[in-house]
């Protein structure tokens, strides 16, 4: 084991999206567990667009990230030591642990405990966890689709998007994505199932490529970056489509205020509807879709995609990597082997 913990810690607060300089890596002591509290040893660490804005000038939806703070983020790890009468020395867990090895825990920052002992821990993180909940909540408790519709998705080859591009063919759906680069819309087609998709770079009229992709209009579109998509798909919605809006990453800030076209108009014509979301807002059911995506991965019908970066060296430069696209799949960090999980449980 090592005998120091290395964190990542946030050097400078940026301007717009985040770069590797704004962070830096520091060794502290080990954690020790208080009274009530465990101690994770991190497998993977997660790159998450919400990143951005929990280190903006202006506060989201949870406090902002100072500087000098260590690094929040999603992590997931086994309990190594433990003065929590509901948390066992083996168990495993996901939750806000943050860009380090080792973290004390408090049992508010858990997530959940991992029991898919079947399925690879990093899956926590990605389809079996934050990724995968927002997109199962998001399409199918905020737009409820319906078979026969055609559901459109931004980032559609993203970790969020590509999942959403599947629940909605498991529920019998046409499928449209709008992704960006040949090698992402091929990713979209081949391997996620998605009938069409739009490559919005090479495309130079948005709105006439999704009037052929779409011929019988939009019911429901699943937002993971506003801006010029959300603008010609609106244009295209049908009566009583549903938009989830879920992310606004087209906009490297929202400072000074971004103007464009207004949807006003084409909600009220179509008496349709556009609701924001998070994720939080369904942790009661959280394990009731966690049991629906794993059982649609076993049965392959849920379909996944990981880049996964080594050692934690490599984290101040991947929210920069993930806003600019370089990455092909849910973007991870490995600290470790889920073999040396499985080594130390059998013992």
């Amino acid at each position: 084991m090592e005998q120091v913990n290395r964190q990542v810690w946030l050097k400078s607060r940026p301007n717009g999206i985040p770069q590797a300089d704004d962070f830096a890596i520091r060794v502290a002591p080990l954690p020790t567990a208080a009274e009530g509290e465990f101690v994770v040893r991190n497998s993977y660490l997660s790159v998450d667009p919400a990143m951005r804005g929990w280190i903006a000038d202006t506060s989201t939806y949870w406090p902002r990230i100072e500087v000098g703070d260590t690094m929040r983020a999603f992590s997931v790890g086994e309990v190594i030591s433990s003065r929590h009468p509901d948390y066992a020395v083996g168990d495993q867990v996901m939750g806000i642990f943050g860009w380090q090895d080792y973290a004390a825990v408090r049992p508010e920052q858990v997530m959940r405990k991992v029991l898919e002992r079947d399925l690879s821990l990093s899956l926590s993180l990605g389809v079996l966890g934050l990724n995968g909940l927002t997109a199962y909540f998001g399409l199918l408790d905020v737009c409820q689709p319906k078979p026969g519709e055609t559901v459109v998705v931004s980032t559609a080859a993203g970790a969020v998007g590509s999942a959403v591009g599947q629940i909605a063919r498991i529920k019998g759906c046409r499928v449209v994505g709008i992704a960006g680069g040949e090698d992402k819309v091929r990713q979209c087609v081949e391997e996620f199932g998605y009938d069409v998709a739009i490559d919005y770079k090479r495309e130079a009229d948005i709105d006439a490529a999704l009037r052929k992709a779409c011929p019988d209009g939009i019911d429901v579109y699943y937002d993971n970056t506003s801006g010029a998509a959300l603008d010609a798909v609106l244009r295209q919605i049908n009566v009583h489509a549903r938009i989830a809006i879920c992310g606004t990453a087209s906009f490297a800030s929202w400072e000074p205020w971004n103007q464009g076209p207004r949807p006003e108009r084409h909600l009220l014509v179509k008496r349709a509807t556009m609701r924001g979301f998070l994720t939080t807002d369904f942790a009661a059911r959280y394990e009731e879709a966690i049991a629906d995506l794993a059982g649609w991965i076993r049965d392959g019908k849920l379909k996944y995609r990981e880049d996964m970066r080594e050692g934690i060296e490599s984290a101040p430069g991947l929210i920069q990597t993930l806003y600019e696209g370089g990455n092909a799949g849910k973007l991870l960090i490995r600290l470790r082997e889920d073999s040396e999980l499985a080594e130390r449980s059998t013992s």
